[in-house]
């Protein structure tokens, strides 16, 4: 019976990945980091780095065939990419 209801627990929040073409269209030019994560999660990967005082940072969320990229610039969101495979 947990087997059970553990699988069903795993397919619901696999159905309700945050990485949808719903939540990109919401991402919106000068977001913060914060706010981005509260509608996606956190990155599956990030790589970044900070000069003269600016930092960036490229963060990538993946889900089913689904790929978005941010690059935030001093915490803000810069460009938006989605690619479905």
């Amino acid at each position: 019976m947990r087997l059970i209801a553990a699988l069903l627990l795993s397919l619901t929040l696999m159905a309700c990945s945050k990485v949808s073409s719903e939540n990109y269209q919401k991402l919106q030019t000068g977001m913060t980091r914060e706010d981005v994560v509260t509608l996606l999660g956190e990155p599956d990967a990030t790589d970044g780095g900070s000069v003269f005082g600016i930092s960036g940072e490229s963060a990538t969320w993946k889900s089913r065939g689904t790929t978005i990229t941010i690059q935030f610039i001093n915490g803000k969101v810069m460009t938006k990419n989605m690619e479905k495979t």
